[in-house]
């Protein structure tokens, strides 16, 4: 499944992995709308970028589009990269839908390697809060999505490589002349419940793959894609 991180791109996100590990491990989190949930059992990841502007009118205008790349789940590869996971956005159905995130919607996901079977080859998260705050010079945005079967199925066996008491939660901040994304995985542990074999074996050993690396750099990638500055 990580084959590729033996390739020439494949070792810059090596590398990229080993550097989020020494700028993160003393990260305080910074989430003004109080979608993360605390952490409580299992393993947590944390990531940040940020970008810094002259002007306070800068910074709100940047804000604003930044905003928007976080709530068009669609677009998030672009932002990510190719060599990464895919991210579709779905109805409470999961059907395919072209718009921005709302509180009930799923996420598709397409990762690099096997498919979960229960979710008909992606692993499926439910969006259970998209939270907005403002006050004072600060501005922000949050989303959270909980792993969930698949929408398009029965019976409702998880399907993703993570435990249905994970989450991971997704924020965009402005402070004064500073744009910041955030992304907090939560209470993370393998998915050991699957009810067929193959997705056991292929969530835990995906799940342990993702909590010590696969997670790290795509949340990085990410992050660092949401508050380009590249207008």
């Amino acid at each position: 499944m990580y084959s590729f991180l033996f390739s020439t791109s494949g070792g810059r996100l090596w590398w990229l992995c080993v550097c989020i590990y020494y700028q993160n491990r003393d990260m305080q989190k910074k989430d003004y709308t109080g979608v993360t949930p605390e952490q409580y059992d299992g393993g947590k990841i944390d990531t940040l970028s940020s970008t810094e502007f002259q002007s306070l009118d800068e910074a709100k205008a940047f804000y604003r589009v930044a905003k928007l790349r976080l709530l068009n789940i669609n677009d998030w590869q672009k932002l990510a990269g190719k060599l990464l996971a895919k991210f579709e956005l779905t109805d409470e159905v999961g059907n395919p839908i072209d718009r921005m995130v709302k509180e009930g919607d799923y996420i598709k996901v397409d990762i690099p390697g096997p498919g979960s079977k229960s979710g008909d080859g992606y692993d499926w998260v439910h969006v259970e809060a998209v939270e907005e705050t403002s006050y004072d010079d600060i501005e922000s945005i949050g989303i959270r999505v909980r792993p969930a079967a698949n929408p398009q199925k029965e019976p409702d066996d998880i399907s993703h490589f993570y435990s249905q008491q994970a989450t991971s939660n997704f924020i965009i901040t402005r402070e004064g002349t500073q744009v910041s994304a955030a992304i907090y995985d939560r209470n993370v542990e393998p998915n050991q419940d699957a009810e067929n074999l193959s997705d056991k074996v292929r969530h835990v050993l995906t799940g342990a793959g993702a909590m010590t690396l696969f997670s790290k750099i795509q949340w990085k990638e990410l992050a660092n894609g949401l508050v380009k500055n590249d207008l």
